[in-house]
Order: structure tokens, then C-alpha cells, then sequence
């Protein structure tokens, strides 16, 4: 037998009354991956997260983490794993500091040293209270209180929201160094750059369904034959001349961006190659 899966759903489904939340999702992610969950607002990423957490309970189908249930084993689900909400947030008057404090006690970790060396790399402030500090900062300290106890498997929602670029960079290396140490990833982005950048898989979804699992190579291999020309004339040009290419400067092949290949799923269209490559 294989490698249990760190994340394994099947069919996981979640309504709000008559109101769709997530439709038969079903997805699996492995010990070392980064997994990136696309998808615009009211598309369901998070009700995906919130389910998985035991947060929200299912209507139908399962989740199991680590190979345990997500409901009836979800404490110690949860001892494993280090999560960053989207609306991360410990009381405006609590610091950072006292936050891990917590978080420490309730884990049973006594070196808090991966913590200061995080804050380090971030230059977070732990001292003052949450309810002083910009957006970018409170998600720092968000991402420290989810990371500093080196966990299993990482759950994080738009976790670069409101980080300066060189903080971004910080974090897309710090999430490689965790896929090093076998940690799994999983997180949801609009960032589609960092999501080509650092992830090995994406699952893209769409009106609370699953549309495409691929891995992010494949996803842009597929479209290899679509290629988007662009040319410069030294003067203005009609299509007749634009077919013979008189006067052309330059004309160069570029590679869809890992943005384009989205959009074609949310037009509708399949990109070249077709299907889904889960596995």
C-alpha cells in the first residue's frame, strides 16, 4: 500500500439551506506538495478550508486528514496541522506574543525559538496589540502562530494578503523550505504568479465545483499551441501589410501566463490537450 494522503476528500459537499456552498469535490493532497486551491470570491475555497477544519460540517461526502475523519477526529487532526484563516484575527487588545503563548500552551510546545526566528525573517512585531498594527503586519504574526510549531500540514487562505513584496518573497521561500522538510501545502491564492512560482499542483474551481486538478506544468504545457504573437512596426500598418510583414521590428513567441490559462476555464473553454490530470 501507498502513503496515506495528507488530504483526501470525496464527494464533499456543503449547502447553506438552499444555498450552494461546495459540490462533489473531491481532491487529494500528498505529504511534500504545495496544493493551491484558484478560484474568485464566492467560488467556495473557503468553505472548502472551513469544512476540512471541522468548522463547517458537511452535507454530504467526506474528508479525512492524515486518514482520519475530519469530524469525529478532529482534535487530533488539528494537533498536526497549522492553520491561517482569512480572517485571521485574536482580539484587537491580545499581542502577538500572547497569542503563541496560547497557542504553545495548548500544543504542549516548550521552545518557542522557530517562532522568534520567524518573526526575524518577517519582521513581525509580537509585542504590540493586533488591533495597532496594519493588515500586512497582523498576517505576519497570523503566519508565524500557523508555522512555529513545524506542523504536518499547512492550511492557509490567501496567506500573502496584505504582504509587501519582499515579504512575499519570504514567504514563497519559506513555503519551499516546508515542502523540503515533507510538510504538506495547502493553500488558497489570487496570486496566480506566486501559485506558478511555488506550487506543484492546482485545483481550480468554479461555482463551488472542481472543475480542473493539474499539476501547474502540465496546465501550461497544454497550451503550448496557443501562442500570443506580438509585433512592432516601425509605422502603422493595415492587415494587408500586416499579412506580407513589411516594416516589422520584431516579432517574438510567448509562453500563456499561468493567469491566461485560467481565465480560459472560467470562459468555458478547454484548454489544448483536454481532461484533468489528477492522480
Amino acid at each position: 500500500m501507498g502513503a496515506v494522503a495528507v488530504i483526501e476528500t470525496e464527494g464533499l459537499t456543503k449547502f447553506y439551506g438552499a444555498e450552494r456552498g461546495i459540490e462533489d469535490v473531491t481532491v487529494s493532497v500528498e505529504a511534500g506538495e504545495v496544493f493551491a486551491f484558484l478560484g474568485p470570491n464566492g467560488a467556495g475555497k473557503t468553505t472548502t478550508i472551513r469544512t476540512l477544519l471541522d468548522l463547517l460540517h458537511p452535507s454530504g461526502g467526506s474528508a479525512r486528514l492524515f486518514g482520519l475523519d475530519s469530524r469525529r477526529e478532529s482534535v487530533a487532526i488539528r494537533a498536526r496541522l497549522g492553520n491561517l484563516p482569512g480572517d485571521f484575527g485574536y482580539g484587537k487588545r491580545n499581542s502577538g506574543r500572547e497569542a503563541l503563548a496560547l497557542l504553545a500552551r495548548l500544543r504542549g510546545v516548550d521552545d518557542l525559538g522557530r517562532a522568534e526566528e520567524l518573526a526575524h525573517r518577517f519582521h513581525a512585531d509580537l509585542d504590540r496589540p493586533l488591533g495597532q498594527l496594519s493588515r500586512g503586519n497582523r498576517q505576519k504574526v497570523g503566519l508565524i502562530l500557523a508555522m512555529f510549531h513545524s506542523p504536518e500540514l499547512l492550511i492557509l487562505d490567501e496567506p500573502t494578503s496584505g504582504l509587501d513584496p519582499l515579504m512575499q518573497e519570504e514567504f514563497l521561500a519559506l513555503v519551499r523550505e516546508e515542502r523540503e522538510r515533507g510538510c504538506a501545502v495547502f493553500l488558497s491564492s489570487h496570486e496566480l504568479d506566486e501559485v506558478e512560482r511555488v506550487c506543484d499542483r492546482v485545483g481550480i474551481i468554479r461555482e463551488g465545483r472542481l472543475i480542473a486538478v493539474e499539476r501547474v506544468a502540465d496546465l501550461l504545457a497544454k497550451t503550448a499551441e496557443r501562442r500570443r504573437v506580438e509585433v512592432e512596426f516601425a509605422e502603422p500598418a493595415d492587415l494587408e501589410a500586416l499579412r506580407a510583414m513589411p516594416g516589422v521590428v520584431r516579432a517574438e513567441y510567448a509562453r500563456p501566463t499561468l493567469e491566461e490559462v485560467f481565465l480560459t476555464y472560467y470562459r468555458g473553454e478547454e484548454p489544448a490537450g483536454g481532461g484533468e490530470g489528477e492522480r
